[in-house]
């Protein structure tokens, strides 16, 4: 496993980071990109799209699981230019087959050199029933004892099949219920609105659970490719919700589509959260 000590931004880069983007004086808690908005010029040119990202004025970004094929030579690259950038990687987005025992060091000793302290898993895989919710939520837990060693948790983030009920009862619920409180619920705000669910009474119902959000915003008309701020989501409540009650620790801007080019939704959908957050 990595040492982690050797892969800490200088002081000076910290200081950097912060001072460039003038969020922080409304809040301390930084907005990062997930990177699957740009998967395609990630794809293409990695270094390229951190420094397109980050001059935007993003503080982080969210690796998702095409990271995992990674090496520690690789990963200690990229953290190199996030660094260099004044960039932080907030968290990783992950497939169920990461939290494999086989695999979970793997991605640990990634996380760690990135600079990651939260792996996020990003989908269960086919679930059909409550019982299978139940050993996802065993799965979960599992993990979260074997990286708390290294000062790290995991989580789970929602889609619109997680808050759809079964037999009355929605997975989420059973994943809160059945996961301890560090397990964090990564909150996908768009697709919560979708299904029908209030993100601002779950929020509250999961006190210091809701520690990463994805800023994804959701409407009628146009799905999840309206713009953040100009779809349904209520942000100001959902910000004062996950602020008071929510613990969190990461916005992070998603964009499934839009009528833009992925470069130029992403920097909209910064602007729109920079006025919200005024």
């Amino acid at each position: 496993m990595a040492n982690l000590s050797l892969y800490q931004p200088t002081r000076r880069q910290l200081i950097a980071g912060f001072a460039a983007s003038p969020l922080l004086a409304a809040s301390k808690v930084p907005v990062g990109l997930e990177l699957f908005s740009v998967r395609d010029e990630l794809k293409a040119d990695l270094n390229g799209t951190l420094t397109k990202v980050a001059k935007m004025g993003y503080q982080g970004v969210e690796f998702f699981s095409p990271y995992f094929d990674w090496t520690a030579a690789q990963a200690r690259d990229t953290r190199k230019l996030l660094d260099d950038l004044g960039m932080r990687c907030l968290s990783t987005h992950n497939s169920a087959k990461t939290f494999a025992p086989e695999n979970l060091g793997h991605a640990t000793e990634l996380n760690q050199i990135l600079g990651s302290k939260l792996i996020v898993m990003a989908s269960a895989g086919k679930i059909t029933d409550l019982d299978g919710w139940k050993g996802v939520a065993e799965r979960l837990s599992a993990a979260s004892e074997k990286l708390k060693p290294a000062g790290m948790r995991c989580g789970f983030h929602n889609h619109k099949l997680e808050f759809d009920p079964i037999g009355g009862t929605k997975p989420m619920e059973v994943l809160a219920k059945g996961t301890p409180k560090d397990v964090v619920l990564q909150l996908d705000v768009g697709t919560c609105l979708h299904s029908g669910t209030d993100p601002v009474a779950w929020i509250k119902a999961n006190p210091g659970r809701i520690r990463s959000l994805h800023m994804k915003d959701w409407g009628p008309e146009k799905g999840y490719r309206v713009l953040l701020g100009e779809g349904a989501a209520k942000w100001k409540e959902i910000f004062a919700a996950a602020e008071k009650s929510g613990g969190v620790e990461a916005y992070l801007v998603e964009q499934e589509g839009g009528d833009l080019p992925p470069f130029d939704t992403v920097e909209r959908c910064l602007a729109n959260f920079k006025k919200l957050r005024a």
